[in-house]
């Protein structure tokens, strides 16, 4: 005989027990998922906030033993840079030195028997000398220059002084400021081209009408130019050019 189950189909037990289906299996399923996706993600950005942190503790700790390396190393630093600025300062000095015990023997040697100086201003600028200078061609040479000024026998004689001043070692240009022979008639001094005045240099050297004044200023342009001050620069060296004198208009020359 064949066997029969007389047990209902939905009280049956085991393998020929039918499945349940639904769709709230799924929506459980589907929620359970969500929530380990959430908590896995969750866990992840923790972690990774946790290394930032960590990373950022860690630089702020070097930049702190970094600043502090940098302060102990400061005043190695600073006296570094005032060495450099006074070894450029000595080195621009020596390099700016002229040779004035020199250029005076030359002088010396130089000068003509009918020449006779009033006065001699060497200075190494424009405005280095006592009370400055309002000479126009001690102006227009910014480095080392001779401000004489002094009486020659007639503008032949100074024309002969600035000729002879040129073979001084290192003279560039020699420049004529004013050359004046004495008044015939009223003593005063009269300019090389005609015009009256006693000139701006000394005292008044014309003891003969045919005795000249003169204002020269001798430059030397290829010295170094001494360091400028910090409110100024220094001028650039004019170019090189030679001044010839003025010759005499004066009748009785």
């Amino acid at each position: 005989m064949r066997p029969v189950n007389l047990i209902p189909v939905e009280d049956r037990r085991g393998e020929n027990a039918p499945l349940r289906t639904g769709p709230f299996a799924y929506v459980v399923v589907g929620a359970l998922v969500l929530v380990l996706a959430g908590v896995t993600a969750l866990v992840l950005t923790g972690n990774q906030v946790a290394d930032r942190k960590a990373e950022v503790e860690r630089l702020e700790g070097e930049v702190a033993a970094a600043s502090a390396r940098a302060q102990r190393l400061a005043a190695y630093t600073q006296f570094q840079s005032i060495r450099a600025q006074r070894v450029a300062t000595v080195t621009s000095l020596a390099d700016s030195r002229f040779d004035w015990e020199r250029v005076m023997r030359e002088l010396s040697l130089v000068l003509p028997d009918d020449v006779w100086l009033v006065s001699l201003d060497a200075s190494a600028s424009p405005g280095a000398g006592e009370g400055g200078s309002s000479s126009t061609l001690r102006g227009s040479a910014a480095g080392p220059a001779l401000e004489i000024s002094g009486c020659a026998a007639g503008q032949e004689g100074v024309a002969r002084f600035v000729t002879v001043l040129k073979d001084i070692d290192g003279v560039t240009r020699v420049g004529v400021q004013s050359s004046e022979l004495a008044d015939q008639n009223s003593g005063a001094g009269v300019s090389a081209g005609g015009e009256a005045g006693g000139g701006e240099g000394g005292e008044d050297c014309r003891t003969r009408d045919f005795i000249a004044k003169f204002e020269i200023v001798a430059a030397f342009d290829a010295a170094p130019v001494p360091i400028a001050s910090d409110s100024a620069a220094a001028v650039a060296p004019a170019p090189v050019t030679d001044t010839s004198t003025e010759t005499s208009t004066e009748a009785g020359e």
